[in-house]
């Protein structure tokens, strides 16, 4: 008999808790935190030479934009790349892969990984800034730009503009001469 006083008690005092705990918490801390816990990192492993100081400052920035982030320094980052389907007119510093096998090499700044994972194109492989532009996320120098383009990577081979960066702040929702074609 004790024990079913015992389990009566414990499940109303459990109960009682639960229940003040919901009434006290506002519909939209519960959403954020029921949004939080569905929404997950993307982790992105990173292949570059081990002397690089632009590709570590590269990987500082994609993490401040949430991604995480596995450094490798293989023996032939040239192979990596040709592994990957990225054509050496592609080519830049450091290659970034996602676990669902998107390829991003280059100073690619963080927003625009994050639009193409939501929404990626058909027959995509992936994004590129060739070469090391400056003022490109890792290749900042005072106040110096030089516009580029990040380009979109098809699986036949072929690229088309993804997205011009006019200027730092380009490819932020409402900011700068971000639109290039049907992609953000």
């Amino acid at each position: 008999m004790k024990w079913v006083v015992r389990s009566l008690g414990w499940f109303a005092t459990t109960t009682l808790l639960l229940m003040s705990v919901v009434a006290c918490s506002d519909k939209e801390s519960l959403t954020t935190a029921s949004s939080s816990i569905a929404s997950e990192i993307v982790s992105l492993d990173v292949y570059k030479s081990r002397t690089c100081g632009c590709c570590k400052k590269w990987i500082s920035h994609i993490e401040d934009f949430g991604f995480e982030s596995e450094v490798h320094h293989p023996a032939n980052l040239n192979k990596i790349k040709s592994d990957k389907g990225i054509e050496p007119r592609y080519q830049s510093c450091h290659t970034a892969v996602s676990s669902d096998g998107y390829v991003f090499e280059g100073h690619i700044p963080g927003q625009i990984i994050q639009q193409f994972l939501a929404d990626p194109p058909k027959n995509a492989i992936g994004l590129a800034v060739p070469s090391m532009p400056v003022g490109s996320p890792g290749m900042e120098v005072g106040d110096r730009f030089d516009p580029y383009d990040v380009l979109l990577l098809m699986t036949d081979g072929s690229s088309e503009v993804y997205i011009h960066m006019a200027n730092a702040q380009s490819g932020l929702p409402g900011v700068g001469d971000s639109s290039s074609g049907e992609h953000p």
